[in-house]
């Protein structure tokens, strides 16, 4: 018997589809990636979630919602799907070499961090080249560090370095961040983090580690170097839908395209997507959660419909 609805993904979107298709009564079956817990967990102070007056750090709102989930989806499984084929019924999900399954798909892989692509970027990566100061700020107490970026993401990256860095330079390619306001703000009037504006990144140095970075102003066209020991990217983000491409349509960033009618359905009935894997203008915690909501009542009324 092929599965109700098959889950492929773990953050906020994922679990909480998990949750109301477990509820629903669908056993959803839930793969939620070897990275599990999707862009929370390289979050530090979430202060924007409702229900946490506080703030709640990213990883610790993810565990909850995990356990949460798995009140009612017990059946969560830590594995990477690998290929899936939407041109037949019952859909086909394929993990390695296990093949699965189901009437319906709520796809929720989320998206990555962005890479410039520069010159000693990759080589660096893990040896002073980072993109998440959650994971690897604690490793440059009282070093100068850089952030790349103008976006919220930027910002809080930024302030959460100062916590162990004796200085943060922001380099930003335009004269103004795209970040909000408050977020800005605080960055602005931060005593150890300053800003290179109009300015662009060309080279990651050093062989072993990062020990600088070649800067190049896009007004003047002059280059210098410049000395840090870490760099940290914050310069957006890609959606996770490589296995996607050819079995549902995408939009030229890469983002799943819904139907349209303000529902969570993909161009295949019976497919649907939550979360930033098809969101590229909110792309915040709480947006993810309501469409993992919406895509799991979606599920359970289109299997209605069909029996």
């Amino acid at each position: 018997m092929p599965e109700k609805v098959i889950v492929i993904g773990s953050g906020p979107a994922g679990l909480t589809a998990a949750l109301y298709a477990g509820r629903g009564d669908l056993d959803p079956l839930v793969f939620e990636g070897s990275q599990a817990g999707g862009q929370l967990m390289i979050t530090t102070d979430v202060e924007n979630f409702p229900g946490f007056p506080d703030g709640i750090m990213g990883p610790e709102l993810m565990e909850r919602v995990r356990k949460q989930a798995e009140r009612f989806a017990p059946r969560i499984h830590t594995v990477d799907v690998t290929e899936v084929d939407f041109s037949t019924r019952p859909f086909k999900v394929q993990v390695d070499a296990d093949e699965y399954e189901t009437e319906t798909v709520i796809i929720a892989t989320g998206a990555s961090a962005r890479w410039l692509g520069i010159p000693g970027e990759e080589k660096l990566r893990g040896r002073g080249v980072s993109a998440c100061a959650t994971c690897d700020g604690f490793f440059f107490r009282d070093k100068e560090l850089v952030v790349v970026g103008g976006g919220d993401s930027a910002m809080e990256e930024a302030l959460f370095l100062t916590k162990f860095a004796s200085k943060v330079t922001i380099i930003h390619r335009r004269d103004e961040f795209r970040a909000s306001a408050i977020m800005a703000n605080r960055v602005l009037e931060h005593e150890r983090i300053e800003v290179l504006w109009n300015t662009v990144i060309e080279e990651v140095l050093g062989e072993d580690e990062v020990t600088g970075v070649r800067i190049r102003n896009i007004l003047t066209d002059v280059e210098t170097e410049m000395e840090t020991d870490g760099y940290f990217v914050a310069i957006g983000h890609t959606p996770n839908t490589e296995i996607f491409e050819g079995q549902l349509e995408l939009d030229e960033a890469g983002y799943i395209k819904l139907r349209g009618d303000g529902s969570t359905a993909t161009t295949v009935a019976g497919v649907f997507a939550a979360g930033d894997v098809a969101d590229h203008v909110y792309r915040q915690a709480i947006t993810a959660a309501g469409t993992g909501c919406q895509a799991a009542i979606d599920a359970e009324r289109w299997l209605a419909e069909q029996e």
